[in-house]
């Protein structure tokens, strides 16, 4: 990955916007430190716009992965199974597209296979590829919900996010209790009551 964003006509996969060099994303680090009111030569400093840079790479890493491709590969050999494949509690770990700070919290999947299945890390890597990018929670739903929808073709897909976000508990109002819930239901999911509320009852909710 550093060597990728050392190139200045490397262009992100998901979005076709073209990268500035490496160079560039450090002394734009520096100008900020400056803005802040401090040194960035001094020796606490010094390094932290090559750990900044660093660090947005592991953050930000989901705009060179393609979520649908990671669904390619299925599984057939099921015995018939048809019931709710659920994986809960995946951590997520994504950033504020408005003030580019964390949102944490967790993300709940369950989809209705007809006659596949997907490895359950895959689940998780599709949540990780669209997190790892600036976001809000309502789009990132979204997002990951369409995609299993639409590679994978079961009969229905629910996802449910809740997650706290820094923006709103280290600043502004500063309410730290408070975390946003949101879902998007898709195929039985949305149309039959009864496989709605197993799922909800499956991730410890009576509702939503």
């Amino acid at each position: 990955m550093n060597r990728i964003l050392k190139k200045s006509a490397m262009v992100s996969m998901a979005t076709g916007v073209s990268r500035p060099s490496r160079e560039e994303a450090e002394a734009a680090v520096r100008t900020l430190i400056l803005w802040a009111g401090d040194d960035p030569d001094r020796e606490g400093l010094v390094g932290t716009p090559d750990r900044v840079v660093r660090s947005y790479e592991e953050f930000f890493a989901g705009y060179d992965e393609d979520p649908r491709e990671m669904l390619q590969r299925t599984f057939e050999e099921v015995e018939g199974y048809d019931e709710v494949v659920m994986l809960r509690d995946i951590r997520l770990e994504s950033h504020c597209e408005h003030h580019m700070v964390p949102i944490i919290g967790k993300v709940h999947i369950g989809y209705l296979p007809d006659r596949r299945v997907v490895g359950i890390s895959k689940l998780a890597r599709v949540v990780d590829a669209y997190a790892r990018r600036l976001q809000i929670q309502e789009k990132l739903t979204a997002q990951i919900a369409n995609t299993l929808q639409d590679v994978l073709q079961p009969r229905g897909v629910a996802v449910v996010i809740e997650a706290a976000h820094q923006c709103m508990t280290t600043r502004g109002v500063h309410k730290s209790d408070v975390a946003m819930v949101t879902s998007r239901m898709l195929g039985a999911f949305r149309n039959n009551g009864e496989t709605r509320r197993e799922f909800l009852t499956m991730i410890g909710r009576s509702s939503l």
